[in-house]
């Protein structure tokens, strides 16, 4: 059985070996054992704190496979994108040209440095191994925290965004960042993406052209990356657009991924998700495949569960179950269809 829980101190070197195994561009999942164990502790930190609204709390998770011990991916929530410093991202907007002696009425897209999305909630560093993409692991993955966020939801925003990689090649190259960021900065794509997992992409965008930077001008192979998704991006992309997040005009600045957006009342984890207590006993005719929560904040526990479930009615749970989930007879769960 796979569990989603909170990350531990003990999970860094299973920790770091996700991170050497994830996508270029997740940079919120450095390959640095220092840096990961930073990210930890400031997990671990977050979820012991008592808080009344969002702020800089950062919440990761782990998928474990319960019966090895091994963990076969990572999501996580930073409850507040921008809280201590800019949020940076890029604007794609007409810029819209007149001459009323020539009649003449043009919009032009253009791309302007911003930190418009600042102050959202964030859902960051999804990582998942490959023989589970696309599986109901990866929904568990995703959306278990979407979950968590509706358990405890005044510590996060009423907006939710994330930033989908863009599109680079099989080697590392990136037409978009060729085309924009590397003039600036003259390095490889891949070596400015580590450089924000390692740091912060706040010195980065700060020397970023200041101007919009007008999209006709572009390289076609950069124009084509703007809103494009990296292939194995897409899954991430799918779990949340099912979930009612939309595209909206901002892209990341490096690669030039879309930024997907949503108001938390509105996500369906969220706003269709059911609460019911538990009933341990043996499952007898399983009707459809669910994840299942607990509702606590430190010892959050997520799975996906085969179950017999009426509305209404208590939840009943296997031993395995209640066991992952850290429950027992009476205890509140909350649960959505896959």
């Amino acid at each position: 059985m796979m569990v989603l829980r909170p990350v531990e101190l003990a999970d860094l070197p299973q920790l770091q070996r996700l991170a050497r195994e994830s996508l270029v561009g997740v940079t919120s999942l450095p390959d640095d054992s220092e840096r990961l164990r930073e990210k930890i502790l400031d997990s671990c930190a977050s979820f012991e704190k008592d808080v009344d609204s969002h702020g800089p709390e950062n919440y990761f998770f782990v998928l474990e496979d319960l019966t090895t011990q091994h963990l076969v991916g990572c999501s996580e929530i930073l409850a507040t994108a921008g809280y201590s410093e800019p949020f940076y991202s890029l604007r794609n907007r007409h810029f819209t040209s007149a001459s009323r002696e020539l009649n003449i009425e043009h919009g032009v897209p253009a791309l302007s440095l911003c930190h418009d999305l600042s102050g959202h909630t964030l859902l960051r560093g999804f990582h998942i191994d490959a023989a589970l993409v696309r599986t109901a692991h990866s929904e568990l993955l995703s959306r278990a925290r979407l979950l968590f966020i509706a358990a405890h939801a005044r510590r996060f925003s009423e907006t939710v965004i994330t930033e989908i990689v863009g599109y680079s090649s099989d080697e590392g190259h990136s037409p978009f960042w060729d085309a924009v960021g590397k003039h600036f900065f003259d390095l490889p794509y891949v070596e400015a993406e580590r450089l924000c997992g390692l740091q912060s992409r706040t010195f980065l965008a700060e020397l970023m052209p200041q101007y919009p930077i007008y999209v006709p001008m572009l390289p076609r192979a950069a124009q084509d990356c703007i809103g494009s998704i990296h292939p194995d991006g897409q899954e991430a992309f799918d779990i949340l657009e099912r979930e009612g997040f939309e595209t909206n005009s901002y892209i990341d600045l490096f690669d030039g991924g879309p930024t997907l957006y949503a108001r938390t009342s509105g996500i369906r984890s969220i706003a269709h998700s059911q609460r019911g207590v538990t009933q341990p006993g043996p499952m007898i005719d399983a009707r459809g495949s669910y994840l299942v929560s607990n509702d606590s904040l430190k010892d959050y526990r997520a799975i996906v569960a085969d179950l017999d479930y009426i509305t209404g009615q208590p939840v009943t749970l296997d031993t395995a179950m209640c066991k992952a989930l850290k429950v027992t007879e009476g205890s509140p769960i909350r649960l959505i269809a896959l």
